[in-house]
């Protein structure tokens, strides 16, 4: 049986619905996963549990849940669930209202002080209910302390006591905490959604006679023939069986610069044709395509993750039970057994139980990680959520990928080399500088679409260089461009084809091969009808300005870096020279995945990366980040996003999260302080309620000043 759960707003759900439905009899094989909010069980064909007592069970627990037939993807949701926003959802309308009734209280406190006590107490019970209903159905399951009913205990108890002020700020509180946690993870869950999206909802099927004839793309069956025209996506993973073009695969390998393929070579779902006209025969349906296997990956990464139980649920197991029994005996024990009066040690019991109320401690966690959070946003780290924020700062191995991460992820011209050569000139002149041979370059090039053309073109615009009008511009798909000069036909080409098509000196050949030992890109210009290569340029993807100093800033805080790319091993070796980083080249993302699993097993790690092709790795890392620039996949896939691209970023988020640490436990320390010292002179007898009140809220007040001590964060410094 398959199930659509609604409202998981934080890993630890899986675990309440999965222990509730294990109780039911007959109910066997419970598989939910948090990030595509699916279920699926088997149910034995004689069990009295019924579909409807399964879905009775969630709805107790204060989820959604539909069923579904589908459990391939997440594209078949419900879309009026998709569009909702934050004030449309059940929490945020609990949210709102809880808002408003404490705004009115609030108001009516201070025109009417006899009545705003009694508008705060339903502004709490109105609250409450949700959570204590659910803390209930979560008691009954065997999970008596849940955080629910750790903050159910503090806002009842705030209330008896007659402050019903602090009990309504408790509700609130928690209340716009499950909200946040509610949207993080919907955002996270639309980085799924987006995969799918990569692949055209269209394709051009030819039939046996070649017409052609536009199809679902989800219809594609193997072996079906279909024409990718130049700016198309590919439809389906396949193979060419038809002509020749350079393909843009940067969104499943990596790879920085298009990559010319022809007769035989495979193509990928989500590749985007640049120039060519192709046919390709299909090899996998649209089930089992590259990117359906990506999305695969994603949902089993993000479903792999152990849920991390939140500190003061973790510790409300022991310290909530065992105060409302020594506050307990408190009340009873003492009448009972040395005589005392019941009301003194009613109150005694009371103020212990206001002093125990764990309002500093609700507070000490969430209030260092809102202020984390909002430093971090203020500086362009966009944190989803409180676990990514403290899971970052343990972090001893960072993974970057190479491009649009460590680079630019555009090619840009590095080098013009004039070989020397006595040829007549076009203009007039010897080609005997860069500059003439920029002009010229630019000219052949300046028709074309393809992303080195466009750098070359973009660098003879800055470098102020006269660019003359070529005529009988054409290309030869996935190997020159051509163009008539002044009645010259000339040709631009890699040093493979330059080489089939003119003489090459081998001392020019050694020019070229240094180039691309460092890991540059070369295309050569020659003249067609002399044979002769007139000059090259040079083109690599290069590094950020501040690549090397994030790097060096990470080392510095005893943090392992590692690059990961899809690109070539000439061009992966020199720039992690540069950088003085380990590195491992020419990996699919199968590949990333695989080897950050290994290093998952000795060390905390976390990804760095931009492209769709990084959306399993971002995924199965303990934190994923994505680089702002970066595809929306990423971006969304990823636990956190570095929205002003900047490498040295990361060193900022490990320590800003270390400090939301040490702020946190500085938090825990002053609230358990406090409330140790006046258990026990509340026990004695020492101070009473009103102190017991002051106790309780002195710790609150300690809590959040320190707190807001982190919004003066400034970054790591060296």
């Amino acid at each position: 049986m398959q199930y659509h759960i609604e409202g998981m707003d934080c890993a630890s759900c899986v675990g309440k619905i999965e222990t509730a439905l294990a109780r039911l009899p007959g109910v066997s094989d419970i598989q939910l996963n948090f990030a595509t909010q699916k279920l699926e069980l088997s149910l034995a064909p004689d069990a009295k549990t019924q579909s409807g007592d399964i879905e009775k069970a969630i709805k107790s627990l204060g989820f959604g849940v539909s069923s579904s037939s589908n459990s391939k993807t997440l594209t078949g949701s419900d879309k009026s669930l998709e569009s909702q926003q934050w004030w449309q959802t059940i929490k945020g309308k609990q949210v709102v209202g809880l808002g408003l009734l404490m705004s009115a209280a609030y108001v009516l406190s201070l025109i009417f002080s006899d009545f705003g006590v009694w508008a705060f107490a339903v502004a709490v019970i109105i609250g409450v209910f949700p959570f204590a209903r659910k803390a209930l159905v979560l008691a009954k399951l065997g999970s008596v302390f849940s955080i629910e009913m750790l903050m159910s205990v503090a806002a009842i108890g705030a209330l008896i006591i007659g402050e019903a002020e602090e009990a309504a700020a408790v509700v609130f509180l928690f209340s716009v905490g499950e909200l946040l946690e509610s949207v993080a993870a919907d955002r996270a869950r639309a980085g799924i959604k987006a995969l799918a999206s990569l692949v055209p909802k269209t394709a051009i099927l030819l039939d046996a006679q070649g017409k052609q004839r536009i199809v679902a793309a989800t219809s594609l069956q193997v072996d079906d023939p279909v024409l990718v025209r130049p700016g198309d996506s590919v439809a389906a993973d396949g193979i060419i069986v038809q002509g020749t073009s350079s393909l843009n695969d940067s969104p499943i390998t990596g790879e920085s610069v298009p990559v010319t393929k022809t007769i035989g070579d495979e193509v990928f779902a989500g590749s985007i044709n640049v120039d060519g006209v192709l046919q390709v025969r299909v090899e996998k349906t649209a089930a089992d395509n590259t990117i359906a296997r990506i999305i695969d990956l994603v949902e089993q990464a993000q479903s792999s993750k152990a849920p991390t139980a939140r500190f003061i649920e973790k510790f409300s197991r022991y310290y909530t039970p065992a105060v409302m029994a020594i506050a307990a005996l408190i009340i009873v024990v003492p009448p009972l057994v040395m005589g005392g009066e019941w009301a003194t040690w009613l109150y005694r019991g009371l103020a212990l139980l206001l002093i125990a109320c764990p309002c500093a401690l609700v507070l000490s966690t969430p209030a260092a990680i809102a202020s984390g959070l909002a430093v971090g946003a203020r500086r362009g780290l966009l944190i989803k959520g409180g676990s990514a924020l403290e899971t970052i700062g343990q972090v001893n191995t960072v993974a970057f990928d190479k491009t649009g991460t460590l680079t630019e992820g555009e090619p840009h011209v590095t080098d013009v080399i004039a070989f020397r050569q006595d040829v007549s000139s076009i203009q007039g002149q010897d080609f005997q500088n860069h500059h003439d041979i920029l002009a010229l370059f630019a000219s052949v090039e300046s028709g074309s679409s393809h992303p080195l053309a466009k750098a070359i073109v973009s660098h003879a615009e800055t470098a102020n260089v006269v660019v003359p009008v070529a005529s009988n511009a054409s290309a030869t798909a996935g190997k020159a461009v051509h163009g008539t000069i002044n009645g010259r036909t000339l040709a631009i080409g890699s040093p493979v084809y330059a080489a089939e098509r003119s003489r090459i000196s081998p001392e020019q050949q050694a020019q070229i091969e240094v180039l691309q030992n460092e890991g540059k890109t070369v295309s050569v210009l020659f003249d067609e009808q002399s044979r002769t290569a007139m000059g090259l340029i040079a083109l690599r993807d290069e590094l950020r300005e501040d690549a090397a100093d994030g790097v060096a800033q990470l080392k510095a805080m005893g943090v392992h870096s590692v690059m990961l790319t899809g690109d070539n091993h000439l061009t992966a070796q020199a720039l992690a020279s540069d950088l003085d980083i380990e590195w491992q080249a020419e990996l699919l993302p199968e590949d990333k995945l695989r080897l950050l699993n290994d290093m998952k097993a000795d060390c905390k790690i976390a990804m760095v990366g931009d492209g769709i092709n990084d959306a399993p790795a971002l995924a199965t890392a303990h934190v994923g980040i994505a680089m702002g620039g970066g595809t929306d996949v990423a971006i969304e896939t990823a636990d956190i996003a570095l929205l002003k691209s900047r490498v040295v970023d990361v060193a900022h988020l490990i320590a800003l999260s270390r400090a939301t640490m040490t702020n946190i436990h500085q938090n825990v320390f002053f609230a358990l302080g406090l409330k140790g010292l006046f258990l026990i002179t509340t026990i004695l007898g020492v101070t009473g309620l009103w102190i017991a009140v002051m106790a309780d809220a002195g710790a609150t007040v300690l809590v959040t000043l320190n707190a807001l001590r982190l919004l003066r964060f400034k970054g790591f410094k060296h």
